[in-house]
């Protein structure tokens, strides 16, 4: 049996928070005699992750991802509950532990703004005392994948955001982390600097065998990264499995694109609503759970088509769904 690389046990973290009041007498009333209130950020979070594995974990914005992410991380500490990563316990071996995972926050660099990246790299390669072989193989390796030549001597503060998140990137997996943690790596990047990196994370998941945690509110950069998916809210888990059941299972809505070889009137079909498009095409919505695809296209057998097309409903909708109440899990 293969023994998780992450184990995490109902995971509890409270924060307690000022409460003012509004206006002057209020923010004056406080000094004197402050109110606060406690928020649970996470509610009893438990799961298991395995050595390879790439899951995304996804939640709006106050459902506790971030919270627990800076706990697996070793940045704050958790009230109640265990968490194990590799051998080690986060919070209480540090020093040791963080030689071990990488972490690339897509709103904070680790580069020093003034310098060249090439120099910030090697800041950091006497920080984590990576040997001389491993340095130059890694460092070889991530200016050639992640398309850096052009830049790798530039100062930070001159580099764009794409190519500065590149450059974070490759400065969080010089040392040759075991377990990578990205928040929100592409976030206003554009299509071109998304798929570059996307493209790097499943080289080093598919590749090298790294375990990935991905946070984002980008369902397409979990999609195209991720098998697996966590999804959290008010604090609790609400959904842990495959990406594909989470669609097999919640999309209520499949559409059957056809272009016909003339414009026919097309007779109702039960449960499928038709739509005209441009040209001779038409467009067939309904929900596979009743209908199936082949019945649909059973049906328009009759006639002369030239091609067609299927739409499976997409994740960002059902998690939007999920979280609006639409669907129950």
């Amino acid at each position: 049996m293969i023994e998780p690389i992450i184990r995490v046990e109902n995971l509890k973290k409270t924060f307690k928070v000022s409460k003012r009041a509004n206006g002057l007498p209020g923010r004056i009333a406080n000094l004197f005699f402050p109110k606060y209130e406690y928020k649970k950020a996470v509610d009893g979070i438990s799961f298991n992750i395995l050595q390879g594995e790439a899951v995304g974990f996804v939640g709006a914005n106050g459902a506790g991802k971030s919270t627990t992410i800076k706990m697996l991380s070793g940045i704050i500490y958790p009230d109640e509950g265990n968490i194990e990563i590799a051998g080690f316990i986060p919070y209480k071996d540090r020093k040791k532990y963080v030689s071990n995972i990488g972490v690339v926050f897509g709103q904070k660099s680790q580069l020093s703004w003034d310098l060249p990246v090439v120099d910030s790299f090697e800041l950091l390669r006497r920080i984590y005392s990576i040997s001389d072989s491993v340095y130059k193989q890694n460092f070889e390796k991530f200016v050639d994948l992640l398309d850096m030549s052009s830049f790798i001597n530039q100062p930070v503060r001159q580099l764009s955001l794409g190519q500065r998140m590149r450059a974070d990137i490759a400065a969080s997996l010089l040392h040759s982390p075991r377990i990578v943690f990205f928040d929100e790596p592409t976030i206003g990047l554009d299509v071109v600097a998304k798929e570059k990196i996307r493209s790097f994370i499943r080289y080093l998941n598919k590749e090298q065998g790294v375990t990935i945690i991905f946070t984002t509110h980008d369902m397409q950069d979990i999609e195209q990264t991720c098998e697996r998916l966590i999804l959290i809210d008010k604090g609790h888990k609400i959904y842990d499995g495959s990406i594909n059941g989470l669609v097999d299972a919640y999309a209520y809505e499949k559409k059957l694109v056809v272009e016909f070889m003339q414009d026919y009137t097309i007779d109702e079909i039960s449960d499928v609503l038709i739509n005209d498009l441009e040209g001779h095409s038409k467009e067939f919505v309904f929900n596979p759970h009743k209908v199936s695809v082949k019945s649909v296209i059973n049906n328009l057998s009759k006639y002369d088509i030239v091609d067609l097309t299927v739409e499976n409903m997409n994740i960002e909708r059902i998690v939007r769904q999920i979280y609006e109440g639409e669907i129950k899990l």
